[in-house]
Order: structure tokens, then sequence, then C-alpha cells
């Protein structure tokens, strides 16, 4: 009974496979053209579309056995048949049924060739099929291989047609998907974010696509912060800035957080490491970097911190030795800094080698001044030096030659009219200006009337000497010089009285030079008395004059600038007493900058530093401004 229900089954399939339907094979003749009609690209649905449209094709329809059932089976008639052949067929069938498709009836009975040639024709189309099948999805599912389409030859009509043509559909599809994939994914790769997913989908590529535009989205605003808060923080130099992205979760958040994280970090190490800088630009060395670092952040804080250490001992060494020097009056202070190289061992030894410099040139400053003031004018400042200190040195060893051409003169002078007795000598000293050239002047104008007083004086007393009373002294004086004029003119008449006593004074004050002389006429009264009274007085004012002049030019010779001329005087003695008490002045307040100015550059080391000595001019001008 079970082989009768198969014999009639597989005539059934047989008949149905052999004939086929006029109008389904017309609509499947119209559907092949327009299909041929039809651009390659043309979208036709996704591959689910086509898994749906090939679920609802009639070829399965055609390949489901007819349920044996009382209600719709037909009792076809009975055919002769050859029993192996149905067998074969059998097998055939089960075969197929459990997926081989290798089995064929063999057997060559004449009159079963009909089901023979349906049998094997049918499972050599399936075969067919199944392996260009199988070839497609493995080169696509295995091989990776898109733009696969199976194979459509003259034989495959029908349903087959309809389902090679639906799975190349959904092969095509699942490219252009893939591709699209593949095109957005490589852009992202090279960093180009403008691609989105273009292609249709539906069903769940739809949300795939949806997905993946929404992760390149997501991409596209990280990127664009992360930018952003590169560029402000690397490029800008904003600090304290952070990626905000909106609408995010998981690793696109940790990795927002560690940029924030990593911006926040940097920030606060810049910060503590700029606001340690400013302090060391501010003096401030007592600050350093605590942050906490790591890697070679670390390495730069240790740096700065180290730097600020070796900054500070420098420091403190350039104070001890500025100290020493400046202040104290220490020379050849040495700064002592420990484990350092490069720039801060060479500005050590610039230091060091700034103090042995400076002390070597104050020193022998300090030992021309020193032997300026014991009057030993045969020494000068002989030290290398440059700049300002070249200027004080030149200054200096211009200020002793003047000095010593001034002293020689006036010490010529004095020599000449005071000693030798020679009058009408001057004083010339070259080149010199102020002070100097007023002394100098001074010094002449005085022995030029010193001159043409005592010429005329002794011209009356070498008449008065040679008995010739009838000459007078009419030079033109003034004060005491006036009074001896007078003196000596009315004491002619009665010179005779006195005249060896006035000659002995004369002779005494004004040719030998001896001061505190005094006339002694005995047994004189009334004009006698006062006229012979008045030539002690005028010896004893010249005297104290004279000596109260040579006692404070002696104390400037001696660098003593604090006496001055006392004595009470008048006339040209008083401008005279004026002169040189000015004169003292002068050389006080220029002995005092030059001492300042030479103190400030010298021991203190403050460059810079200007003498201040008003109302100069000449020599002591060019040498204020020398």
């Amino acid at each position: 009974t079970e082989n009768k229900r198969l014999r009639i089954a597989i005539k059934q399939q047989h008949h149905l496979l052999t004939q086929p339907h006029d109008e389904e094979s017309n609509k499947n003749k119209v559907e092949e053209k327009e299909k041929k009609k039809s651009p390659v690209n043309t979208y036709h649905g996704t591959p689910e579309d086509c898994i749906s449209s090939f679920r609802t094709s009639p070829m399965l329809d055609k390949l489901q056995l007819t349920p044996n059932t009382t209600e719709n089976q037909q009792q076809p008639e009975l055919l002769e048949s050859c029993q192996n052949c149905v067998n074969q067929a059998i097998q055939v069938v089960s075969a197929i049924h459990s997926g081989k498709l290798d089995q064929r009836i063999q057997c060559q009975h004449a009159t079963n060739s009909d089901l023979k040639n349906a049998v094997n024709s049918m499972a050599n189309q399936l075969q067919n099929i199944t392996q260009r099948v199988l070839k497609t999805v493995h080169e696509i599912a295995i091989e990776g291989k898109l733009g696969i389409q199976t194979d459509i030859d003259d034989t495959m009509e029908g349903s087959w047609r309809e389902f090679i043509l639906h799975l190349n559909r959904m092969a095509r599809n699942h490219s252009e998907q893939v591709r699209d994939i593949a095109d957005v994914s490589t852009a992202i790769a090279r960093g180009d974010l403008s691609k989105t997913m273009t292609v249709p989908a539906k069903g769940e590529t739809l949300v795939l696509k949806n997905t993946f535009n929404t992760m390149v989205n997501h991409l596209n605003l990280f990127a664009s912060e992360v930018t952003r808060v590169a560029h402000e923080v690397g490029t800008e130099g904003k600090l304290g800035v952070e990626a905000k992205v909106a609408g995010i979760d998981g690793i696109w958040k940790e990795l927002t957080d560690n940029v924030n994280t990593m911006a926040t970090n940097l920030t606060n190490q810049v910060r503590d490491i700029a606001h340690v800088s400013k302090a060391v630009a501010c003096g401030d060395l007592t600050k350093k970097v605590k942050v906490e670092v790591k890697g070679e952040m670390l390495d730069l804080k240790n740096t700065i911190n180290t730097m600020v250490d070796q900054l500070s001992i420098f420091a403190g060494e350039v104070t001890r030795v500025s100290l020493e020097v400046g202040v104290d009056g220490l020379l050849g202070g040495q700064a002592v800094v420990k484990d350092v190289g490069g720039t801060w061992k060479d500005l050590t030894n610039h230091v060091n080698m700034m103090s042995e410099k400076i002390g070597g040139q104050v020193r022998d400053i300090a030992a021309v001044a020193k032997a300026v003031a014991e009057g030993d004018l045969t020494k000068k400042v002989t030290c290398d030096a440059q700049g300002e200190v070249l200027d004080l040195i030149n200054t200096m060893n211009t200020m002793v030659d003047q000095l010593n051409n001034f002293s020689a003169e006036v010490t010529r002078v004095s020599l000449e009219v005071g000693v030798e007795g020679k009058l009408g000598g001057q004083a010339v000293v070259k080149d010199v200006g102020g002070t100097w050239k007023d002394l100098t002047d001074n010094v002449n104008l005085m022995a030029a009337n010193l001159t043409t007083q005592v010429r005329s004086i002794a011209e009356v007393t070498t008449a008065v000497a040679k008995g010739d009373l009838s000459k007078k002294i009419d030079v033109e004086t003034r004060g005491e010089i006036f009074d001896l004029k007078n003196t000596v003119n009315s004491m002619v008449d009665q010179l005779n009285v006195f005249a060896s006593e006035v000659s002995r004074v004369a002779r005494e004050v004004g040719t030998e030079g001896k001061l505190g002389g005094q006339a002694v006429v005995p047994n004189v009264d009334g004009t006698w008395m006062d006229l012979t009274d008045n030539v002690n007085q005028m010896a004893a004012n010249l005297t104290s004059q004279v000596r109260s002049i040579a006692e404070v030019t002696k104390a400037v010779a001696l660098g003593d600038l604090s006496k001055k001329i006392e004595v009470e005087s008048g006339g040209e003695i008083l401008e005279l007493k004026n002169i040189v008490n000015d004169m003292v002045d002068q050389l006080r307040v220029f002995a005092s900058e030059v001492t300042r100015v030479s103190k400030e550059v010298g021991t203190e080391g403050k460059l810079g530093g200007q003498a201040v000595v008003q109302d100069v001019a000449g020599t002591w001008h060019e040498l204020t401004d020398n």
C-alpha cells in the first residue's frame, strides 16, 4: 500500500513537472523580458524581501507533496511500470529529500523513460542550481567577495529562474550595503568623518545603517570637541577647557571623560609650573612645583624645582659677595655654588671674575687716592679696566696730572717769590679750567700784585737806602697794603729815625719771607710811636693772614679739606681769603662727589652714578663730567 502511494505521488509530481501551465509560462516570459530591460543596479528590495518573495513563490507549492487524504486524493489509472524503476525513483526522491543530489535512476526500462527522465532531469537541475547557489554563497560568505552573481542559463525556467533572480538581487543588495559600510568605515579609518551610509535599506539593515550613521555623528562630535580642546590648550594656550559631547554613553563617554581628565591634569600642572616660573621671574625663590605628576612631566617638575634650588643658592652667594664687597668693604669675596654646570657655572665664574676685577681696580684707585691725600702725586692707576671704570681711572689719572702741574707751578712761584725773591713769576698750568684755573689765576694775581707792591716799596726803600727821601710809593693798593703805603710815605720824612728798623722789618718780611718780625724804635712817641706800632701791627696782621693762608693751603695739600681761613682781613686779602675758602669748599664738594661715585661704583657695585658739583666750570667741570 505504501509503495502504491509513492508511485501515485511520483506520477502526480511527474505530471506537474512535465505539464507546465500555459498562463504561468507566458507570465514568466513577460517578467524575464522586463528584467532584462531594467538596469542592473535597480533597487529591488532587501535580501529579506527576496527571501520573503521566495517563500511565497509557487515553486514551493509545486515541490510539495500532495497530502494523502481521502478528500483531495484522486486515484489515477495505474500504468504498467518497472518495479526496479519505481524503486530507484523512490531512492532518488528520498536522496533529494535528504539533500543528496548525486542519485539518478539507472533503469533502462523503456516504458518508464518519461519517469526516469523527469526524475533525473529534476535531480540534475537541483544539483546544478544547488552547486551554483553554494558557489555564490561560498564566495560571498566564506571568501568575502562582493558583487557575485549566480549564473542563469536557458534551462532554468519558472520558479528556478525566479529563485536565482531573487538570490542575485539579495546578493547585489548585500554587496551594495556592505560596500557602503566599507566605504564609510575606510573613510573613518582615514580620519574622514564626512561620509555616512546612503544606500537604501530596510528592516535590521536599516537599523544597522542608522546605528552606523549615529556612530559617525558621535565620532564627528567627539573629534570636533577633542580638536577644539587640543587647539585651545595646545595652540591658543587656553587652560581649563573641557570637551562637551551630549547624548553619549559607554566608551564615548569614557573617552570624553579621559580627554577632560587629561586637560584638567595638564591645566593644573601647567598652572603650577607657571606660578613657580612667575615667582622666579619676580625674584621669589621660595615656591616650588607641588602638583602630582608622572612621566616626563615629573622630570620637568624635578628639573624646575632643581633650578629653583640652584637659583636660591646662586642668589644667596651673589648676595653674600655683594654685601661683602659693597657694604662691608671686604674685597676679593668669591661665590661658591656647588654641583652646577653650564650657564649657572658660567654665571658663578663671571660673578667671581667681576668681584676679583672690582677688588683689584678699587684697591689700585684707593692706593692712588691715598697717595694723593698724603701729597704723593707720583702714582697713577694702572689696572686694566673698561667702560665707566676706565673713565674713572682716566679721570683719576688726569686729576693727578693736573694736581701735579698745579702743585709744581704754585711751588715754583712760591719759591721764586717767597724764597728766591724773584718777583713777576707766574704759574703756568695748561689745559685747566674751573677752580683749577681760578686758583692759578688767583695765585698769579697775588704774585703780580705782590710784585708790583713790593717793587714799589723796594724802589722807595731803595731810594731811602740811597739817601733819597724824595720818592714815595705811588702804586695802587688797598687795605693793609694801602696803610703800609701811607705809612711808608709818611715815615719817609722820619725814615732816618727808624730807617734801619723799617729796612730790617721790610727785608725780613718782603725779602726774606720771615713773618712775625717787629720794629723796635726806642725813645719814640706820638706819631713815630704810632707809626712804629702800625708797622708792627701791619707785620703782625700780614703774619696772621699769610700764616692762616699757609695753614689752610697746607691742609689742602695734605688732603684735609675741613679747615678755612678765619683770620680777619679786608680788601684783596679778603678776596684772597674768600677765594681760598671757596676753593676749599669746591674741593670738598668735588672730593665728596668723587668719593661717593667711587664708593657706589667700586664698593657697592652701583653703576650709573653721577658726580654733582654745582657752580663749577673749566677743569673742575671737565673733571666732574669725566
